[in-house]
Protein backbone atom coordinates (compact mmCIF):
# COMPACT_ATOMS: atom_id res chain seq x y z
CA UNK A 1 0.00 0.00 0.00
CA UNK A 2 1.29 3.42 -0.97
CA UNK A 3 0.15 6.69 0.57
CA UNK A 4 -0.70 9.04 -2.27
CA UNK A 5 0.64 12.25 -0.77
CA UNK A 6 2.59 15.10 -2.37
CA UNK A 7 5.92 13.32 -1.88
CA UNK A 8 4.74 10.34 -3.91
CA UNK A 9 2.98 12.49 -6.50
CA UNK A 10 6.16 14.52 -7.08
CA UNK A 11 8.11 11.32 -7.79
CA UNK A 12 5.36 10.11 -10.14
CA UNK A 13 5.39 13.39 -12.09
CA UNK A 14 9.18 13.25 -12.46
CA UNK A 15 9.04 9.61 -13.56
CA UNK A 16 6.23 10.26 -16.05
CA UNK A 17 8.18 13.14 -17.60
CA UNK A 18 11.32 11.01 -17.92
CA UNK A 19 9.44 8.09 -19.45
CA UNK A 20 7.77 10.30 -22.02
CA UNK A 21 11.07 11.96 -22.89
CA UNK A 22 12.82 8.58 -23.21
CA UNK A 23 10.12 7.31 -25.57
CA UNK A 24 9.22 10.44 -27.49
CA UNK A 25 10.98 9.35 -30.70
CA UNK A 26 9.14 6.02 -30.65
CA UNK A 27 5.88 7.97 -30.34
CA UNK A 28 6.93 10.36 -33.12
CA UNK A 29 7.55 7.36 -35.37
CA UNK A 30 3.96 6.16 -34.95
CA UNK A 31 2.81 8.99 -37.18
CA UNK A 32 1.77 7.54 -40.51
CA UNK A 33 2.91 10.29 -42.87
CA UNK A 34 6.58 9.45 -43.64
CA UNK A 35 7.94 12.99 -43.86
CA UNK A 36 10.18 14.02 -40.92
CA UNK A 37 7.50 15.99 -39.14
CA UNK A 38 5.81 13.42 -36.91
CA UNK A 39 6.17 15.18 -33.59
CA UNK A 40 3.32 14.00 -31.36
CA UNK A 41 5.81 12.54 -28.90
CA UNK A 42 8.04 15.61 -29.01
CA UNK A 43 5.16 18.04 -28.49
CA UNK A 44 3.70 16.01 -25.63
CA UNK A 45 7.12 15.64 -24.01
CA UNK A 46 7.95 19.34 -24.25
CA UNK A 47 4.51 20.15 -22.82
CA UNK A 48 4.72 17.73 -19.90
CA UNK A 49 8.43 18.14 -19.16
CA UNK A 50 8.18 21.93 -19.06
CA UNK A 51 5.17 21.73 -16.77
CA UNK A 52 6.89 19.17 -14.54
CA UNK A 53 10.02 21.29 -14.15
CA UNK A 54 8.04 24.36 -13.15
CA UNK A 55 5.84 22.37 -10.76
CA UNK A 56 8.63 20.45 -9.03
CA UNK A 57 10.55 23.68 -8.44
CA UNK A 58 7.91 24.64 -5.85
CA UNK A 59 6.83 23.05 -2.57
CA UNK A 60 3.27 21.89 -1.94
CA UNK A 61 1.66 20.26 1.09
CA UNK A 62 -1.57 19.22 -0.65
CA UNK A 63 -2.00 17.08 -3.76
CA UNK A 64 -4.71 19.25 -5.24
CA UNK A 65 -2.50 22.34 -5.12
CA UNK A 66 0.39 20.46 -6.72
CA UNK A 67 -1.91 19.13 -9.47
CA UNK A 68 -3.36 22.61 -10.05
CA UNK A 69 0.14 23.98 -10.58
CA UNK A 70 0.95 21.17 -13.02
CA UNK A 71 -2.26 21.91 -14.94
CA UNK A 72 -1.66 25.65 -15.26
CA UNK A 73 1.98 25.07 -16.25
CA UNK A 74 0.91 22.50 -18.85
CA UNK A 75 -1.42 25.03 -20.46
CA UNK A 76 1.44 27.54 -20.69
CA UNK A 77 3.87 24.96 -22.08
CA UNK A 78 1.40 23.31 -24.48
CA UNK A 79 2.86 22.76 -27.94
CA UNK A 80 0.91 21.56 -30.96
CA UNK A 81 -2.54 20.03 -30.88
CA UNK A 82 -1.36 16.95 -29.00
CA UNK A 83 0.18 19.11 -26.29
CA UNK A 84 -2.94 21.22 -25.92
CA UNK A 85 -5.17 18.15 -25.60
CA UNK A 86 -2.75 16.69 -23.02
CA UNK A 87 -2.93 19.95 -21.06
CA UNK A 88 -6.72 19.66 -21.01
CA UNK A 89 -6.49 16.10 -19.66
CA UNK A 90 -4.15 17.28 -16.90
CA UNK A 91 -6.46 20.19 -16.17
CA UNK A 92 -9.42 17.84 -15.83
CA UNK A 93 -7.43 15.51 -13.54
CA UNK A 94 -6.59 18.50 -11.35
CA UNK A 95 -10.23 19.59 -11.16
CA UNK A 96 -11.20 16.06 -10.15
CA UNK A 97 -9.09 16.08 -6.99
CA UNK A 98 -9.90 19.59 -5.79
CA UNK A 99 -9.99 19.71 -2.00
CA UNK A 100 -7.88 16.55 -1.60
CA UNK A 101 -4.70 16.65 0.45
CA UNK A 102 -4.00 13.02 -0.45
CA UNK A 103 -5.39 10.84 -3.24
CA UNK A 104 -7.47 7.73 -2.55
CA UNK A 105 -9.29 5.36 -4.90
CA UNK A 106 -12.40 7.55 -5.00
CA UNK A 107 -10.31 10.62 -5.84
CA UNK A 108 -8.71 8.69 -8.74
CA UNK A 109 -12.15 7.82 -10.06
CA UNK A 110 -13.15 11.47 -9.90
CA UNK A 111 -9.88 12.59 -11.49
CA UNK A 112 -10.11 10.29 -14.51
CA UNK A 113 -13.79 11.10 -14.98
CA UNK A 114 -13.03 14.82 -14.95
CA UNK A 115 -10.04 14.35 -17.27
CA UNK A 116 -12.27 12.66 -19.85
CA UNK A 117 -14.82 15.45 -19.70
CA UNK A 118 -12.17 18.14 -20.04
CA UNK A 119 -10.56 16.43 -23.03
CA UNK A 120 -13.85 15.96 -24.89
CA UNK A 121 -14.93 19.52 -24.13
CA UNK A 122 -11.83 20.77 -25.91
CA UNK A 123 -13.07 19.67 -29.34
CA UNK A 124 -16.46 20.02 -30.95
CA UNK A 125 -16.27 16.82 -33.00
CA UNK A 126 -14.12 14.25 -31.19
CA UNK A 127 -12.49 11.59 -33.35
CA UNK A 128 -12.53 8.11 -31.84
CA UNK A 129 -9.47 5.92 -32.16
CA UNK A 130 -7.32 8.72 -30.73
CA UNK A 131 -6.09 9.87 -27.32
CA UNK A 132 -9.71 10.83 -26.59
CA UNK A 133 -10.81 7.21 -26.83
CA UNK A 134 -8.03 6.09 -24.50
CA UNK A 135 -8.83 8.61 -21.76
CA UNK A 136 -12.56 7.91 -22.14
CA UNK A 137 -12.23 4.17 -21.72
CA UNK A 138 -9.87 4.59 -18.75
CA UNK A 139 -12.44 6.87 -17.13
CA UNK A 140 -15.25 4.42 -17.84
CA UNK A 141 -13.24 1.63 -16.21
CA UNK A 142 -12.54 3.84 -13.19
CA UNK A 143 -16.21 4.76 -12.81
CA UNK A 144 -17.36 1.16 -13.11
CA UNK A 145 -14.76 -0.46 -10.86
CA UNK A 146 -13.90 2.12 -8.18
CA UNK A 147 -15.81 0.14 -5.53
CA UNK A 148 -13.68 -2.93 -6.28
CA UNK A 149 -10.53 -1.29 -4.90
CA UNK A 150 -9.61 0.00 -1.48
CA UNK A 151 -6.06 1.09 -2.31
CA UNK A 152 -5.29 3.82 -4.81
CA UNK A 153 -2.08 2.19 -6.07
CA UNK A 154 -3.82 -1.05 -7.03
CA UNK A 155 -6.62 0.95 -8.63
CA UNK A 156 -4.21 3.02 -10.73
CA UNK A 157 -2.49 -0.13 -11.99
CA UNK A 158 -5.86 -1.51 -13.08
CA UNK A 159 -6.83 1.75 -14.78
CA UNK A 160 -3.51 1.69 -16.64
CA UNK A 161 -4.18 -1.87 -17.82
CA UNK A 162 -7.57 -0.76 -19.17
CA UNK A 163 -5.85 2.10 -20.98
CA UNK A 164 -3.25 -0.20 -22.49
CA UNK A 165 -6.02 -2.41 -23.90
CA UNK A 166 -7.80 0.66 -25.26
CA UNK A 167 -4.60 1.82 -26.95
CA UNK A 168 -4.14 -1.52 -28.71
CA UNK A 169 -7.72 -1.28 -29.98
CA UNK A 170 -7.12 2.09 -31.65
CA UNK A 171 -5.28 0.29 -34.47
CA UNK A 172 -8.58 -1.03 -35.77
CA UNK A 173 -10.64 2.10 -35.13
CA UNK A 174 -9.19 4.36 -37.82
CA UNK A 175 -8.54 3.12 -41.38
CA UNK A 176 -5.18 4.90 -41.60
CA UNK A 177 -3.96 3.30 -38.37
CA UNK A 178 -5.19 -0.12 -39.43
CA UNK A 179 -3.48 0.16 -42.81
CA UNK A 180 -0.19 1.12 -41.17
CA UNK A 181 -0.57 -1.39 -38.34
CA UNK A 182 0.15 1.14 -35.59
CA UNK A 183 -1.61 2.54 -32.52
CA UNK A 184 -2.57 6.18 -32.11
CA UNK A 185 0.46 8.33 -31.27
CA UNK A 186 -1.39 10.62 -28.85
CA UNK A 187 -2.89 7.66 -27.02
CA UNK A 188 0.55 6.09 -26.78
CA UNK A 189 1.91 9.30 -25.28
CA UNK A 190 -0.80 9.34 -22.61
CA UNK A 191 -0.18 5.70 -21.68
CA UNK A 192 3.56 6.36 -21.56
CA UNK A 193 2.96 9.11 -19.00
CA UNK A 194 0.87 6.89 -16.78
CA UNK A 195 3.30 3.97 -17.14
CA UNK A 196 6.04 6.28 -15.91
CA UNK A 197 3.94 7.28 -12.91
CA UNK A 198 3.09 3.66 -12.02
CA UNK A 199 6.80 2.74 -12.22
CA UNK A 200 7.29 4.63 -8.95
CA UNK A 201 4.64 2.50 -7.25
CA UNK A 202 6.50 -0.68 -8.17
CA UNK A 203 10.11 0.50 -7.75
CA UNK A 204 10.03 3.25 -5.10
CA UNK A 205 11.98 5.56 -7.40
CA UNK A 206 11.37 7.43 -10.64
CA UNK A 207 12.55 6.35 -14.08
CA UNK A 208 15.87 7.93 -14.99
CA UNK A 209 15.99 10.09 -18.06
CA UNK A 210 18.17 8.40 -20.67
CA UNK A 211 17.85 11.07 -23.37
CA UNK A 212 19.58 14.42 -23.43
CA UNK A 213 16.99 17.22 -23.50
CA UNK A 214 17.46 18.01 -27.19
CA UNK A 215 14.67 17.93 -29.71
CA UNK A 216 15.58 18.62 -33.32
CA UNK A 217 15.44 17.60 -36.91
CA UNK A 218 13.73 14.25 -36.64
CA UNK A 219 10.28 15.55 -35.90
CA UNK A 220 7.60 18.16 -36.66
CA UNK A 221 3.90 18.87 -37.04
CA UNK A 222 1.43 16.03 -37.41
CA UNK A 223 -1.98 17.24 -36.49
CA UNK A 224 -4.13 17.60 -39.59
CA UNK A 225 -7.27 19.62 -39.91
CA UNK A 226 -10.06 17.86 -41.70
CA UNK A 227 -11.32 19.53 -44.86
CA UNK A 228 -15.06 20.28 -44.71
CA UNK A 229 -17.47 22.39 -46.71
CA UNK A 230 -18.39 25.75 -45.19
CA UNK A 231 -21.83 25.03 -43.78
CA UNK A 232 -21.75 27.83 -41.21
CA UNK A 233 -20.60 31.17 -42.57
CA UNK A 234 -19.44 33.30 -39.64
CA UNK A 235 -16.41 32.50 -37.53
CA UNK A 236 -17.41 34.01 -34.17
CA UNK A 237 -14.87 34.37 -31.39
CA UNK A 238 -14.84 36.31 -28.12
CA UNK A 239 -14.03 36.23 -24.41
CA UNK A 240 -16.63 36.47 -21.65
CA UNK A 241 -15.59 38.12 -18.38
CA UNK A 242 -17.92 36.24 -16.06
CA UNK A 243 -20.19 38.40 -13.92
CA UNK A 244 -23.43 36.37 -13.75
CA UNK A 245 -24.35 33.11 -12.04
CA UNK A 246 -25.56 31.38 -15.19
CA UNK A 247 -23.64 28.15 -15.80
CA UNK A 248 -21.36 27.74 -18.78
CA UNK A 249 -23.04 24.38 -19.39
CA UNK A 250 -26.33 26.19 -20.00
CA UNK A 251 -24.61 28.55 -22.39
CA UNK A 252 -23.03 25.68 -24.35
CA UNK A 253 -26.35 23.86 -24.54
CA UNK A 254 -28.02 27.00 -25.89
CA UNK A 255 -25.55 27.57 -28.73
CA UNK A 256 -24.36 24.05 -29.65
CA UNK A 257 -27.09 23.53 -32.25
CA UNK A 258 -26.39 26.89 -33.86
CA UNK A 259 -23.08 25.94 -35.45
CA UNK A 260 -20.04 23.72 -35.49
CA UNK A 261 -16.31 23.84 -34.64
CA UNK A 262 -17.43 24.99 -31.20
CA UNK A 263 -14.92 25.43 -28.43
CA UNK A 264 -15.95 26.77 -25.02
CA UNK A 265 -13.23 26.62 -22.36
CA UNK A 266 -13.85 28.06 -18.89
CA UNK A 267 -11.27 29.40 -16.48
CA UNK A 268 -11.80 31.00 -13.07
CA UNK A 269 -12.75 34.41 -14.42
CA UNK A 270 -13.22 34.10 -18.18
CA UNK A 271 -14.75 31.90 -20.85
CA UNK A 272 -13.10 31.64 -24.28
CA UNK A 273 -15.66 30.99 -27.04
CA UNK A 274 -15.16 29.99 -30.66
CA UNK A 275 -17.95 28.81 -32.96
CA UNK A 276 -18.79 28.76 -36.67
CA UNK A 277 -22.41 29.83 -36.99
CA UNK A 278 -24.95 31.40 -39.30
CA UNK A 279 -26.45 33.34 -36.39
CA UNK A 280 -23.74 35.16 -34.43
CA UNK A 281 -26.35 37.52 -32.98
CA UNK A 282 -28.01 34.64 -31.13
CA UNK A 283 -24.65 33.42 -29.79
CA UNK A 284 -23.79 36.90 -28.49
CA UNK A 285 -27.24 37.29 -26.95
CA UNK A 286 -26.67 34.09 -24.96
CA UNK A 287 -23.13 35.12 -24.06
CA UNK A 288 -24.06 38.44 -22.45
CA UNK A 289 -26.16 36.46 -19.97
CA UNK A 290 -22.85 35.18 -18.58
CA UNK A 291 -20.95 38.46 -18.46
CA UNK A 292 -19.21 41.19 -20.39
CA UNK A 293 -17.75 40.46 -23.83
CA UNK A 294 -14.26 41.39 -25.01
CA UNK A 295 -11.97 40.50 -27.95
CA UNK A 296 -14.98 40.07 -30.20
CA UNK A 297 -14.27 38.89 -33.76
CA UNK A 298 -16.85 37.89 -36.37
CA UNK A 299 -15.44 36.93 -39.77
CA UNK A 300 -17.09 35.81 -42.97
CA UNK A 301 -15.31 32.57 -43.88
CA UNK A 302 -16.08 32.88 -47.58
CA UNK A 303 -13.17 35.27 -47.67
CA UNK A 304 -10.78 33.17 -45.65
CA UNK A 305 -8.38 30.51 -46.83
CA UNK A 306 -9.61 26.91 -46.49
CA UNK A 307 -6.98 26.29 -43.83
CA UNK A 308 -8.80 28.70 -41.47
CA UNK A 309 -10.29 25.45 -40.12
CA UNK A 310 -7.03 24.96 -38.29
CA UNK A 311 -8.21 27.63 -35.83
CA UNK A 312 -11.18 25.63 -34.62
CA UNK A 313 -9.63 24.52 -31.34
CA UNK A 314 -8.82 27.98 -29.95
CA UNK A 315 -8.13 27.78 -26.22
CA UNK A 316 -7.43 30.05 -23.29
CA UNK A 317 -5.11 29.55 -20.35
CA UNK A 318 -4.86 31.07 -16.87
CA UNK A 319 -1.96 33.30 -16.02
CA UNK A 320 0.84 32.01 -13.81
CA UNK A 321 4.35 32.84 -12.74
CA UNK A 322 7.08 31.75 -15.11
CA UNK A 323 10.69 30.89 -14.42
CA UNK A 324 12.06 34.10 -15.96
CA UNK A 325 10.66 37.55 -15.38
CA UNK A 326 8.79 38.62 -18.49
CA UNK A 327 9.86 41.71 -20.40
CA UNK A 328 6.86 43.90 -21.14
CA UNK A 329 7.59 46.75 -23.51
CA UNK A 330 5.48 49.89 -23.29
CA UNK A 331 3.67 50.77 -26.53
CA UNK A 332 5.63 53.10 -28.79
CA UNK A 333 3.75 52.41 -32.00
CA UNK A 334 0.41 51.07 -33.15
CA UNK A 335 1.33 47.79 -34.88
CA UNK A 336 3.89 45.04 -34.37
CA UNK A 337 4.59 41.52 -35.65
CA UNK A 338 5.66 38.31 -33.90
CA UNK A 339 6.63 35.75 -36.53
CA UNK A 340 7.54 32.06 -36.27
CA UNK A 341 10.44 31.14 -38.54
CA UNK A 342 12.93 28.30 -39.00
CA UNK A 343 16.10 29.20 -40.86
CA UNK A 344 18.36 32.24 -40.75
CA UNK A 345 17.57 33.21 -44.35
CA UNK A 346 13.82 33.09 -43.79
CA UNK A 347 14.19 35.10 -40.58
CA UNK A 348 16.10 37.79 -42.47
CA UNK A 349 13.32 37.97 -45.04
CA UNK A 350 10.77 38.53 -42.27
CA UNK A 351 12.98 41.15 -40.65
CA UNK A 352 13.20 42.96 -43.97
CA UNK A 353 9.39 43.06 -43.91
CA UNK A 354 9.58 44.73 -40.46
CA UNK A 355 8.91 41.75 -38.21
CA UNK A 356 9.62 42.85 -34.61
CA UNK A 357 10.24 39.47 -32.98
CA UNK A 358 11.24 36.16 -34.58
CA UNK A 359 10.31 33.02 -32.65
CA UNK A 360 12.40 30.05 -33.67
CA UNK A 361 10.22 27.10 -34.61
CA UNK A 362 8.22 25.41 -37.33
CA UNK A 363 7.67 21.90 -38.57
CA UNK A 364 10.25 20.28 -36.33
CA UNK A 365 9.95 22.48 -33.26
CA UNK A 366 6.65 24.03 -32.21
CA UNK A 367 7.05 27.02 -29.87
CA UNK A 368 4.90 27.04 -26.77
CA UNK A 369 2.26 29.57 -25.83
CA UNK A 370 4.77 31.00 -23.34
CA UNK A 371 7.38 31.44 -26.10
CA UNK A 372 4.85 33.36 -28.18
CA UNK A 373 3.63 35.41 -25.20
CA UNK A 374 7.19 36.39 -24.30
CA UNK A 375 7.77 37.63 -27.85
CA UNK A 376 4.49 39.57 -27.89
CA UNK A 377 5.26 41.29 -24.59
CA UNK A 378 8.65 42.42 -25.91
CA UNK A 379 7.10 44.28 -28.83
CA UNK A 380 6.49 47.99 -28.10
CA UNK A 381 3.16 48.09 -29.91
CA UNK A 382 -0.50 48.41 -28.96
CA UNK A 383 -1.59 45.78 -31.49
CA UNK A 384 0.47 42.69 -32.27
CA UNK A 385 -0.12 40.26 -35.13
CA UNK A 386 1.16 36.70 -34.64
CA UNK A 387 2.07 34.75 -37.78
CA UNK A 388 2.39 31.05 -36.81
CA UNK A 389 3.38 29.95 -40.33
CA UNK A 390 2.42 26.39 -39.42
CA UNK A 391 -1.01 24.88 -38.77
CA UNK A 392 0.27 23.04 -35.70
CA UNK A 393 1.25 26.32 -34.00
CA UNK A 394 -2.05 28.17 -34.51
CA UNK A 395 -3.65 26.49 -31.49
CA UNK A 396 -0.87 27.64 -29.14
CA UNK A 397 -0.92 31.12 -30.70
CA UNK A 398 -4.65 31.47 -30.09
CA UNK A 399 -4.03 31.16 -26.34
CA UNK A 400 -1.85 34.28 -26.15
CA UNK A 401 -4.52 37.00 -26.33
CA UNK A 402 -6.09 36.39 -22.87
CA UNK A 403 -2.63 36.44 -21.26
CA UNK A 404 -1.52 39.94 -22.24
CA UNK A 405 -2.79 43.51 -22.06
CA UNK A 406 -1.92 44.06 -25.71
CA UNK A 407 -4.41 43.49 -28.50
CA UNK A 408 -3.29 40.29 -30.21
CA UNK A 409 -4.57 38.92 -33.52
CA UNK A 410 -3.47 35.60 -35.00
CA UNK A 411 -3.18 35.61 -38.78
CA UNK A 412 -3.65 31.87 -39.47
CA UNK A 413 -0.72 31.37 -41.84
CA UNK A 414 0.03 27.67 -42.25
CA UNK A 415 3.36 27.94 -44.08
CA UNK A 416 6.24 30.36 -44.63
CA UNK A 417 5.13 31.69 -48.06
CA UNK A 418 1.72 32.57 -46.65
CA UNK A 419 3.45 34.48 -43.86
CA UNK A 420 5.62 36.41 -46.32
CA UNK A 421 2.61 37.21 -48.51
CA UNK A 422 0.55 38.33 -45.50
CA UNK A 423 3.26 40.69 -44.28
CA UNK A 424 3.65 42.09 -47.78
CA UNK A 425 -0.03 43.07 -47.70
CA UNK A 426 0.25 44.99 -44.42
CA UNK A 427 -0.33 48.74 -44.60
CA UNK A 428 0.44 50.77 -41.48
CA UNK A 429 -2.04 53.47 -42.50
CA UNK A 430 -5.00 51.06 -42.45
CA UNK A 431 -7.21 50.19 -39.49
CA UNK A 432 -6.71 46.81 -37.84
CA UNK A 433 -9.77 45.13 -39.40
CA UNK A 434 -8.76 46.27 -42.88
CA UNK A 435 -5.22 44.98 -42.37
CA UNK A 436 -6.48 41.61 -41.17
CA UNK A 437 -8.75 41.33 -44.20
CA UNK A 438 -5.94 42.30 -46.57
CA UNK A 439 -3.45 39.86 -45.07
CA UNK A 440 -5.91 36.99 -45.18
CA UNK A 441 -6.84 37.85 -48.75
CA UNK A 442 -3.21 37.80 -49.87
CA UNK A 443 -2.73 34.42 -48.15
CA UNK A 444 -5.33 32.95 -50.47
CA UNK A 445 -3.23 33.70 -53.53
CA UNK A 446 -0.34 31.49 -52.38
CA UNK A 447 -0.01 27.79 -53.23
CA UNK A 448 2.79 26.08 -51.36
CA UNK A 449 4.73 22.83 -51.57
CA UNK A 450 7.88 21.40 -50.01
CA UNK A 451 10.66 18.97 -50.81
CA UNK A 452 11.85 16.83 -47.93
CA UNK A 453 13.14 13.33 -47.26
CA UNK A 454 11.45 10.14 -46.08
CA UNK A 455 11.97 9.53 -42.37
CA UNK A 456 11.06 5.85 -42.60
CA UNK A 457 10.19 3.00 -44.97
CA UNK A 458 6.51 2.76 -45.79
CA UNK A 459 3.93 2.21 -48.52
CA UNK A 460 1.52 5.11 -48.96
CA UNK A 461 -1.21 5.39 -51.60
CA UNK A 462 0.49 2.68 -53.64
CA UNK A 463 3.90 4.39 -53.52
CA UNK A 464 6.79 2.42 -52.07
CA UNK A 465 8.85 4.82 -49.99
CA UNK A 466 12.27 4.10 -48.51
CA UNK A 467 14.22 5.89 -45.83
CA UNK A 468 16.07 8.84 -47.37
CA UNK A 469 13.99 9.10 -50.55
CA UNK A 470 13.18 12.63 -51.69
CA UNK A 471 9.51 13.51 -51.36
CA UNK A 472 7.46 16.08 -53.25
CA UNK A 473 4.75 17.33 -50.88
CA UNK A 474 1.80 19.52 -51.88
CA UNK A 475 -0.47 20.31 -48.95
CA UNK A 476 -1.18 17.03 -47.16
CA UNK A 477 -0.33 14.89 -50.18
CA UNK A 478 2.93 13.27 -51.25
CA UNK A 479 2.81 13.72 -55.01
CA UNK A 480 6.04 11.98 -56.02
CA UNK A 481 9.03 10.02 -54.74
CA UNK A 482 12.36 10.83 -56.39
CA UNK A 483 16.10 10.31 -56.01
CA UNK A 484 17.09 14.00 -55.94
CA UNK A 485 15.56 17.10 -54.34
CA UNK A 486 15.56 18.91 -57.67
CA UNK A 487 13.45 16.20 -59.34
CA UNK A 488 10.95 16.47 -56.50
CA UNK A 489 10.95 20.27 -56.75
CA UNK A 490 10.07 20.12 -60.45
CA UNK A 491 7.16 17.85 -59.60
CA UNK A 492 5.92 20.25 -56.91
CA UNK A 493 5.97 23.20 -59.30
CA UNK A 494 4.14 21.19 -61.95
CA UNK A 495 1.39 20.39 -59.44
CA UNK A 496 1.08 23.97 -58.19
CA UNK A 497 1.09 25.81 -61.53
CA UNK A 498 -2.23 27.21 -62.75
CA UNK A 499 -3.22 29.44 -65.65
CA UNK A 500 -3.33 32.40 -63.26
CA UNK A 501 0.19 31.83 -61.90
CA UNK A 502 2.67 34.66 -62.31
CA UNK A 503 5.51 34.07 -59.83
CA UNK A 504 7.45 31.00 -58.65
CA UNK A 505 9.48 31.48 -55.45
CA UNK A 506 12.12 29.00 -54.28
CA UNK A 507 13.50 29.02 -50.72
CA UNK A 508 16.39 26.60 -50.43
CA UNK A 509 17.34 25.01 -47.13
CA UNK A 510 20.49 24.43 -45.13
CA UNK A 511 21.12 21.02 -46.74
CA UNK A 512 20.89 22.38 -50.32
CA UNK A 513 23.91 23.92 -52.03
CA UNK A 514 23.60 27.32 -53.66
CA UNK A 515 24.82 25.80 -56.95
CA UNK A 516 22.07 23.15 -57.00
CA UNK A 517 19.46 25.77 -56.18
CA UNK A 518 20.69 28.08 -58.94
CA UNK A 519 20.59 25.25 -61.50
CA UNK A 520 17.03 24.45 -60.47
CA UNK A 521 16.04 28.11 -60.71
CA UNK A 522 17.52 28.35 -64.21
CA UNK A 523 15.73 25.19 -65.33
CA UNK A 524 12.40 26.52 -64.05
CA UNK A 525 13.00 29.88 -65.76
CA UNK A 526 13.51 28.07 -69.07
CA UNK A 527 10.60 25.70 -68.59
CA UNK A 528 8.17 28.46 -67.47
CA UNK A 529 9.53 31.39 -69.48
CA UNK A 530 6.36 33.45 -69.05
CA UNK A 531 6.64 33.37 -65.24
CA UNK A 532 8.99 35.18 -62.89
CA UNK A 533 11.22 32.76 -60.94
CA UNK A 534 12.80 34.10 -57.73
CA UNK A 535 15.42 32.27 -55.66
CA UNK A 536 16.03 32.94 -51.95
CA UNK A 537 18.24 31.41 -49.29
CA UNK A 538 15.96 30.15 -46.53
CA UNK A 539 18.37 28.09 -44.45
CA UNK A 540 15.51 25.99 -43.11
CA UNK A 541 16.22 22.50 -41.74
CA UNK A 542 14.49 19.32 -42.97
CA UNK A 543 13.14 20.84 -46.18
CA UNK A 544 15.48 21.05 -49.17
CA UNK A 545 13.08 23.49 -50.82
CA UNK A 546 9.98 25.43 -49.85
CA UNK A 547 8.18 26.45 -53.03
CA UNK A 548 5.37 28.90 -53.60
CA UNK A 549 3.38 29.79 -56.69
CA UNK A 550 1.30 32.97 -56.86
Amino acid sequence: MKKFDTSLLRLMIASAAANLKNNRKQIDDLNIFPVPDGDTGTNMSLTFDGAAQQTLAEDFTKCDKLAAKLASAALRNARGNSGVILSQIIRGFSKGIEGKSDINAEALRSAFSSARKSAYRAVMKPTEGTILTVIRQMAEFAEEHSSDFTEADDFLRAILEAGQKSLVATTNMLPALKKAGVVDAGGKGLITIIEGAVYVLDNDKPIECSEAPAFSASSGATAATEDVDIKFLYCTEFIINKTANRSVTQFKAAICEKGDCMLVIEDEDIVKVHIHTNNPGFVLEQAVKLGELTNLKIENMKYQHNDIQAQKEADCAPTENVQEEAVKAAPEKKYGFAVVSAGDGLSEIFRSLNADEIIEGGQTMNPSTQDLLTAVDKIPAEIVFILPNNKNIILAADQVAPLTDKQVFVIPTVNIPQGISAMSAFDESLEVDDNIAAMKEFMEYVACGQVTFAARDTVLDGMEIHLGDCLAVCGKEITNVTKTPEEAALNVVEKLITDEAGVISLYYGEDTTKEDAQRLSKQLSEQYSDLDVSLYYGGQPVYYYIISVE
